[in-house]
């Protein structure tokens, strides 16, 4: 089985579930905090291959769902730099698995360690896409105390 280096937001649901995925098919997923990963421009770009610009970002985030930030509007250069300064922005999991890297679970490497199943599909998109927003690592750190 692989070695899988997840990049995830602490806290969120759907990446648990996608977690739990990957570890019950018999993978070993190293878990990263993607908000605090020091990226740079280069490496975060590595993740997105030849996909569409808009499918970089996350559509559940904040100033993606307020429309601050439209992802068809922008080009890459500026999807990154906006990416940089807010990561919350990066459309996750991150995924790094045999050499390849993907951003979402629904592109390769992810297709091939899973196989196409309809919990595949189940598993993809925000878990609470009409409730608040999983709390923030820092939120949820203080409620555990």
């Amino acid at each position: 089985m692989a070695r899988v280096i997840f990049y995830e937001k602490p806290g969120c649901g759907t990446n648990r579930k996608q977690k739990a995925m990957l570890a019950a098919a018999g993978h070993e997923v190293d878990e990263r905090n993607l908000l605090a990963e020091p990226w740079t421009a280069e490496r975060l770009r590595g993740f997105f291959g030849d996909a569409p610009v808009a499918s970089w970002f996350n559509p559940a985030a904040p100033r993606v769902k307020s429309g601050e930030v439209d992802p068809g509007a922008v080009g890459a250069d500026e999807a990154i730099t906006l990416m940089l300064h807010e990561p919350l922005l990066i459309r996750r999991p991150l995924i790094e698995a045999e050499g390849r890297r993907c951003a979402g679970f629904d592109k390769e490497p992810v297709l091939s360690l899973l196989g196409q199943t309809e919990e595949l599909e189940a598993a993809q998109g925000c878990s609470r896409p009409a409730g608040p927003p999983c709390p923030t690592p820092a939120a949820e750190k203080a409620h555990a105390e």
